[in-house]
């Protein structure tokens, strides 16, 4: 395996501290043109994903896949899982984390900080991840986090499979400077989801690319899975590489 552990980090936003997991490296088997961050789901670790990562074609890419910090989940009545925010229910109305979903955007963005000027910079990830990657979107289109820190990085992409866009319902009135805007416009994400998944609903998935679009991201792509469940397949895989090498114009 072409990957490597890295040293546990660590995080403290208004006096909550957690400490990250073991980072995980796939690095690129060609010339290095992009990185991303890829983030793991409620209870699972970067392991998993550095393994299913490191065979797709795309050899352009190096992956860093984090471990997300075990921490106290309500909707568990509080037993602790690897998560990268809490989550209270799986619900349209339910709160968000906006203290654990700023702690995990700059996690992400301190995996980004130290790659080349001249690498272009993604996030990705599957459920609670694709939550946190789609957050760390709308951060990167405002310039910065829910608690207003500066954002730091200049993202050229973002995906989310089987999640879910948080905080959907505060974007309203915040995306209308010009410069805000413009970064949306040219942001490209994608976002799939099977119509079969039983843990984070279809229509979460199909709201969160229509909320993106509403609000400016118009280079969001939203692909649907018939019988998909809450699990990857290698169709959408397959297509996940083909928009990779597309809208980062990848040598492949």
């Amino acid at each position: 395996m072409s990957f490597s552990g890295t040293a546990l980090g660590s995080g403290r936003i208004l006096g909550r501290a957690v400490e990250f997991g073991k980072t995980h490296v796939v690095r690129p088997k060609g010339k290095h043109q992009a990185t991303i961050v890829w983030l793991h789901g409620l209870g699972d670790n970067g392991s998993s994903w550095s393994q299913l990562l490191e065979t797709l074609p795309l050899p352009n890419i190096k992956w860093i896949c984090p471990t997300a910090p075990s921490q106290p989940i309500s909707l568990f009545g509080g037993f602790p899982s690897t998560a990268w925010f809490d989550v209270v229910g799986i619900n349209e109305d339910g709160p968000d984390d906006v203290e654990g979903l700023d702690m995990a955007a700059a996690h992400v963005a301190n995996l980004l900080s130290n790659e080349p000027a001249d690498i272009k910079l993604g996030v990705g990830g599957f459920s609670m991840g694709a939550g946190t990657s789609l957050y760390s979107a709308t951060c990167f289109a405002l310039g910065k986090y829910g608690n207003g820190s500066p954002y730091p990085i200049n993202l050229s992409t973002a995906i989310g499979l089987s999640g879910w866009l948080p905080c959907a319902k505060t974007l309203a009135g915040k995306l209308d400077e010009e410069q805000i805007k413009n970064r949306a416009a040219s942001l490209p994400i994608l976002v799939c989801h099977g119509k079969g998944d039983d843990v984070v609903p279809y229509k979460f998935g199909e709201k969160s690319s229509e909320a993106l679009i509403s609000h400016g991201f118009k280079k969001t792509t939203f692909k649907a899975y018939s019988g998909l469940g809450h699990y990857t397949i290698p169709q959408e895989m397959d297509e996940l590489c083909s928009w990779l090498t597309s809208n980062l114009g990848l040598q492949g």
